[in-house]
């Protein structure tokens, strides 16, 4: 077998996107699969592990200029503590692994791997917290969760251990927790859209998919190219039910006893599976500048009597690219033809590409290439920092424009149970219908073809569109949009 043959992704992602997804995981050099005996859980490489921290660094700027700590809590959470919020405990049961021995000794009580922190955290907040001068207080921790999923695992998408943020604040009020609620959702957009260049949907979560004890869930959705939904991060308002179980109160100012509103809000690494899935073709990975490890790869291209001027040329380039901040790599391989360097760093999602042969050297110019669509142009040595920049802003709008066309052309309508069937059976994609909030509704879709209520409007103006329509499903009083989809 070539090296081209070896380096190329076999599967199609329109055709066969689970093979294909992790084709160009294992290949991009993204992730491997855990040892036999560790099903759902994956090996996280390099190139995949800064691609999160990427994401890592830019929310934590986001979150630290508005006013939040960063604190490390333990990853086992005694059972006693997991039941003293019964919902967590609900909501969490099937999926908690736990510890019940250490060496020979049996533990006095067995301990959960933390599947969520909040019944860890709240404790300590209510330590920290005594007075209305304590608040608002706001702590992000950065770390793993183990949940032991019974459904078919997917890297990044779903596996059992997974890497996350989670934010837990408290607030004197209901309206300060909630403008923290929507501050957070309102990060998570921009960092979908801004850093990975994805458009998102955002909304709540139904009454009866929202996070355990939560009064309410806030959810930024994504839209994958085979017509699935991915809950892109979520944003919860826990309203006093965490406060009340770990005693969260503080003296006011009239120096009364009062309850605390508490919030929490995540973003896992499951960013990245949409971030692949929704951008990367049948070449490979296909990455936004702004998040590439490589933002610019300069390949060049020599005889053996052109190879020094060539390369001076090359390295003039690379080192004032650098020298500006541009994540560039100078691949001077001898071992390697130009062929089989073009389809290495495509694979690797490489967002530029510059060419540099001898006439590029002589004339003062490079070729630029563009990954997600092959586009070639030649331009001046002159100013190439900003030559440069500006094709990487051409990328990120090439890779929205795709995928905002794709969000666009796939939320329908539907008015009854049959267009709800049909147009998600025929089309996947979102489909909003006039619905009761009766559970029982969804489940009579989710057993038909695995669809689910996805989110509700949280704009007043968009959840009015169904108002005192008949639910599609039941024919009672509808009283809200609901976007139905199939989701990850």
């Amino acid at each position: 077998m070539s090296d081209d043959q070896e380096l190329g992704i076999t599967e199609s992602k329109e055709y066969n996107t689970g093979e294909w997804y992790a084709e160009v995981v294992q290949k991009a050099g993204l992730a491997n699969y855990a040892p036999e005996g560790m099903s759902g859980f994956i090996v996280t490489r390099p190139r995949a592990y800064e691609l999160w921290e990427r994401i890592q660094g830019h929310l934590d700027g986001l979150f630290k200029d508005t006013g939040v700590q960063n604190a490390y809590f333990p990853l086992f959470i005694p059972e006693s503590y997991l039941e003293r919020e019964k919902d967590i405990v609900e909501g969490f049961d099937p999926e908690v692994a736990w510890v019940e021995r250490a060496g020979n000794q049996e533990l006095e009580e067995p301990l959960a791997v933390r599947p969520t922190s909040e019944s860890i955290i709240t404790p300590y907040i209510s330590q920290w917290v005594r007075s209305h001068r304590d608040l608002p207080l706001r702590v992000n921790q950065w770390a793993s969760v183990v949940r032991w999923e019974a459904t078919e695992t997917k890297p990044f998408f779903r596996t059992k251990e997974f890497l996350w943020q989670e934010g837990h604040t408290a607030h004197a009020t209901r309206d300060d927790a909630w403008a923290e609620t929507t501050r957070r959702l309102d990060q998570y957009e921009a960092t979908y859209e801004d850093l990975l260049a994805m458009p998102v949907l955002r909304g709540a979560k139904p009454e009866h998919d929202k996070f355990p004890g939560a009064d309410t869930t806030t959810t930024v959705e994504a839209l994958m190219p085979d017509g699935k939904s991915v809950q892109g991060a979520t944003s919860h308002y826990l309203g006093t039910s965490f406060a009340e179980a770990f005693d969260i109160t503080y003296t006011d100012e009239d120096e009364e006893s009062q309850i605390a509103h508490t919030t929490s809000w995540g973003l896992s690494w499951r960013a990245l599976g949409a971030l692949i899935m929704t951008h990367s073709d049948d070449q490979g990975l296909v990455l936004p500048p702004a998040i590439a490890p490589e933002q610019l790869v300069i390949v060049p291209i020599w005889q053996a009597d052109t190879k020094e001027n060539v390369l001076e040329y090359a390295e003039e380039i690379a080192a004032e690219l650098e020298a500006a901040g541009v994540r560039v790599e100078l691949d001077d391989r001898d071992e390697r033809n130009p062929g089989f360097k073009f389809n290495e760093w495509e694979l690797k999602g490489v967002p530029v590409r510059m060419e540099i042969g001898p006439n590029e050297a002589d004339d003062g110019t490079v070729t630029l290439v563009h990954r997600p669509d092959g586009e070639s142009t030649e331009e001046d040595r002159e100013g190439i920092v900003e030559t440069v920049e500006s094709h990487f802003d051409e990328v990120y709008a090439k890779l929205y424009a795709v995928a905002e066309e794709n969000l666009e052309e796939n939320v329908r309508e539907a008015g009854d149970r049959a267009e709800i069937l049909g147009t998600i059976g025929q089309h996947g994609g979102y489909v909003k219908a006039p619905w009761c909030g009766d559970e029982a509704c969804e489940a009579e879709i989710k057993e038909q073809i695995a669809a689910e209520i996805v989110m509700v409007p949280l704009d007043d103006a968009e959840a009015e569109i169904h108002h005192d329509e008949d639910c599609a499903i039941c024919e009672e009083s509808a009283e809200e949009t609901a976007y139905f989809a199939k989701s990850y």
